[in-house]
């Protein structure tokens, strides 16, 4: 049930993402579902390992978008960039 959860969380994350970030969105469903997913584990991970925050709270979820919002425009710098190769 854990990774059900991880799922809905990271693509609600990842949809929050693509709505904030300007451009045309490259991926799909599953695109944007990993990149909330990686976004979100990597916000944590970074907060709680530089004691910024606690295990929990809402200031994890708005670290978990701006985490997705980071990997979003890094996915749209890579495909713009094989694009015009």
């Amino acid at each position: 049930m854990h990774w059900l959860w991880v799922f809905i969380v990271g693509l609600v994350v990842g949809i929050i993402a693509k709505l904030i970030t300007p451009g045309k969105d490259p991926g799909g469903f599953i695109i944007t579902a990993i990149i909330g997913i990686i976004g979100s584990v990597l916000a944590t991970w970074v907060g709680e390992h530089l004691g910024w925050w606690g295990p929990t709270g809402l200031v994890h979820f708005i670290a978990s978008i701006v985490g997705a919002i980071i990997l979003l425009v890094i996915y749209h710098a890579v495909f713009k960039r094989n694009a015009s190769s």
